[in-house]
C-alpha cells in the first residue's frame, strides 16, 4: 500500500525531532532543520535522512565514514546535524538551508579524506553524507556508465565485471574508496600508464551549485566541468554522479607481487625499476619500500614490487627480463587473472571471492598520516642509499613509489586541473601509521614522518615543492575553517595545481562568488 506523507507531517516530525534535541543547541540549527522540509517533495520526505546527537543512530553514522582513528578522538570537532541524502533534493535542501542560514556543510561520500576534511570543521558545521546515494547504472553497448558519489570503488568494480569480463575503469585500488572524492581530486589508479587518471575518462557531471541548481555538463558548461575534474569538487559544489567512459581491458590480465631486502640487491633493483615509466603502457609496477627486520632481528630496508600488467605472463616476463633484469621475476612469480581478481589483488589474497569489494563497513584500526611528493629525474644508487639510510629512523611509514609516461606525459598538463603530466617519472606517498593512542605516539610518529620528508628535498619537484590533492596533506598549507585567504590559497593551490591554480579561482569566483563551498584547503574566489 502507498503511504502519502503530507508537508505538515514532515514539519511536525521535524519540530518533534528539534523538541528532543538538546537545549543548548544553537537557535541556527534548528531554523535549518524547520527549512530542509520546505525544499524537498512529500513524495521525498528528507525526515528518514536527518541525524542529530539526541538520535540513536547519529554515532554510529558518524564514524561509519571515518576510516583514521586519529579524527576518532573525543575532542575532534563533531557535527550539529548528518544529512544522509536519500535523494538528490536532500542535496539541494541542504545546501539552499544551509547558505540561507550561515550553516557551514562539509560534503563526505568515502570518508578517506586523509585530513577528515570532510567531516570536520572549527566552526558550526553540518555533514552533508552521500552514502546512500550509489547507484551504479552500466550502458555496455554504449561503454559508458553513470555512478553516484556515494558509491564505493569496489562497488563500481563489481558492477562493471558482472556486465563484462573485458571491460574496467582506471581508478584506486583501495575499494573502499568513495568514488566522490575520489574522482574529483584526479583518481590515481594501476591503469594509469594506459589509460590516465579517473579524471580523464569523465564525459559529464551532475553538480548542486551554491544555489541549489542540479547542473549537468551542459548547463554548467566547459569551465565548471574544467574544475571539478581534478580540481576538488567540494569547493565547487555537491558532485551528485559521474558519467564515466569504460575502458577495454584483457580477459586474462597478470599480476605478481615480490619482495627484495637490501641484501637481496633492493638498491640495484630500484635503480633498474626506474625505467619503467618508458616501458609497455600495459605495464604498472609499484615499488614500496618499508622497514623490515630480518632473522636476526636487525633493521633493514625491505623493497615490494606489485605488479598489473594487461596482457599475459610470457609477455611479461620478456619485457622485464631485457628492462629490469635483476628483478629476477619468474613463472611462478606471476597469477594470470580476470580483471576484477586483478582489483582484489592489491588489498585481499587471490582465490577471495569478490564481495569484499562490497564491503563498506571497513573498520578504523589505525591511525595515519600520508604525504606525498613528485620525482623528475632518476635518483642514483648513491640517492638511493642516502634515502634508506634515513628511512630506516622512521617508525611505521611505508613510501610508494609510482612509475608514471605512458599516457600521462600525452595529456597536457592544462587539460585538467591535475598538472603532473609529462615530464614527472614517479609519484611518492609517504604513508606513516601507528596504533598506540595519544598524544605521544601521534606527535613521535608525525615529527619522524616530517623528517622523512624534508630529507626527501634534494631528490624531488622544487619552486613548488609538487604534492597530490588525493593525498591530502595540511602541512603544506592551509586556511582557517571558515576563512579562505586567498594568499595563503595559492602556497597549497600552487603545490596541487601550478599553474592551474589562478584558473580554478577564476572559475570558484564565477560559479561560487560568495566562498559558500569551503575547507581548510578549497579554492578561494579569485582577488
Amino acid at each position: 500500500m502507498k503511504v502519502s506523507i503530507s508537508i505538515t507531517q514532515i514539519v511536525l516530525s521535524v519540530l518533534l525531532l528539534l523538541c528532543s534535541a538538546p537545549t543548548s543547541y544553537p537557535l541556527v540549527l534548528e531554523n535549518f532543520l524547520k527549512c530542509l522540509p520546505n525544499h524537498v517533495h512529500a513524495s521525498n520526505p528528507i525526515f528518514g535522512a536527518i541525524y542529530t546527537p539526541s538520535n540513536s543512530s547519529f554515532q554510529s553514522v558518524l564514524v561509519a565514514y571515518i576510516k583514521n582513528r586519529r579524527f576518532l578522538t573525543s575532542d575532534t570537532p563533531k557535527p550539529l546535524a548528518i544529512i544522509a541524502a536519500l535523494h538528490e533534493s536532500h542535496v539541494q535542501a541542504t545546501v539552499i538551508c544551509a547558505k540561507f542560514h550561515s550553516l557551514q556543510i562539509r560534503i563526505r561520500s568515502g570518508g578517506h579524506d586523509f585530513e577528515g576534511l570532510s567531516y570536520i570543521s572549527d566552526v558550526p558545521f553540518v555533514i552533508l553524507d552521500l552514502f546512500n546515494l550509489r547507484s551504479i547504472d552500466i550502458d555496455i553497448d554504449a561503454e559508458t556508465a553513470w555512478v553516484q558519489s556515494g558509491a564505493i570503488l569496489g562497488e563500481l568494480y563489481y558492477a562493471i565485471a558482472k556486465k563484462s569480463k573485458v571491460h574496467g575503469f582506471p581508478a584506486g585500488v583501495c575499494p573502499s574508496v568513495g568514488v566522490g572524492g575520489h574522482f574529483s581530486g584526479g583518481g590515481y589508479g594501476n591503469m594509469i600508464r594506459k589509460y590516465g587518471l579517473s579524471v580523464d575518462n569523465v564525459i559529464d557531471a551532475k553538480l548542486v551549485d551554491f544555489n541549489g541548481k542540479i547542473l549537468n555538463r551542459k548547463s554548467m558548461g566547459e569551465d565548471l566541468f574544467w574544475a571539478i575534474r581534478g580540481g576538488g569538487g567540494a569547493s565547487f559544489g555537491v558532485i551528485l554522479s559521474w558519467k564515466i567512459k569504460l575502458v577495454r581491458v584483457p580477459e586474462k590480465v597478470t599480476v605478481f607481487l615480490v619482495d627484495r631486502t637490501l641484501a637481496e640487491g633492493a638498491t640495484e633493483i630500484v635503480y633498474q625499476w626506474q625505467v619503467t615509466n618508458k616501458l609497455d603502457k600495459e605495464l604498472f609496477i609499484r615499488a614500496q619500500p618499508e622497514v623490515h627486520r630480518n632473522v636476526k632481528d636487525e633493521k633493514t630496508v625491505r623493497v615490494t614490487f606489485i605488479g598489473l600488467f594487461l596482457g599475459n605472463t610470457e609477455k611479461l616476463l620478456s619485457l622485464l627480463k631485457k628492462s629490469i633484469p635483476k628483478l629476477g621475476l619468474k613463472q611462478e612469480d606471476c597469477k594470470e587473472v580476470s580483471w576484477l581478481e586483478s582489483a582484489i589483488f592489491w588489498n585481499i589474497p587471490l582465490g577471495t571471492p569478490p564481495s569484499p569489494l562490497l564491503n563498506r563497513s571497513i573498520q578504523p584500526d589505525l591511525f595515519f598520516k600520508s604525504k606525498s611528493d613528485y620525482v623528475k629525474k632518476m635518483f642514483s644508487k648513491q640517492d638511493l642509499e642516502n634515502i634508506w639510510k634515513q628511512f630506516l629512523k622512521t617508525e611505521g611509514m611505508i613510501m610508494q613509489w609510482n612509475p608514471y609516461g605512458g599516457r600521462m606525459k600525452e595529456i597536457s598538463a592544462s587539460e585538467t586541473p591535475f598538472p603532473h603530466r609529462a615530464g614527472y617519472l614517479i609519484k611518492i606517498h609517504y604513508f606513516t601509521l601507528w596504533f598506540t593512542e595519544g598524544t605521544e605516539a601521534k606527535d613521535r610518529h608525525i615529527r619522524l614522518a616530517r623528517e622523512m620528508y624534508d630529507s626527501m628535498a634534494p631528490y624531488v619537484s622544487k619552486n613548488p615543492r609538487e604534492a597530490f590533492l588525493n593525498y591530502r596533506d595540511l602541512d603544506i598549507g592551509r586556511n582557517p575553517s571558515n576563512e579562505t585567504n586567498f594568499q595563503e590559497a595559492q602556497v597549497y593551490g600552487s603545490k596541487y595545481f601550478k599553474g592551474n591554480f589562478i584558473r580554478l579561482a577564476a572559475v570558484k569566483k564565477r560559479f561560487d562568488p560568495e566562498n559558500f563551498f569551503k575547507n581548510e584547503q578549497s579554492i578561494p574566489p579569485l582577488n
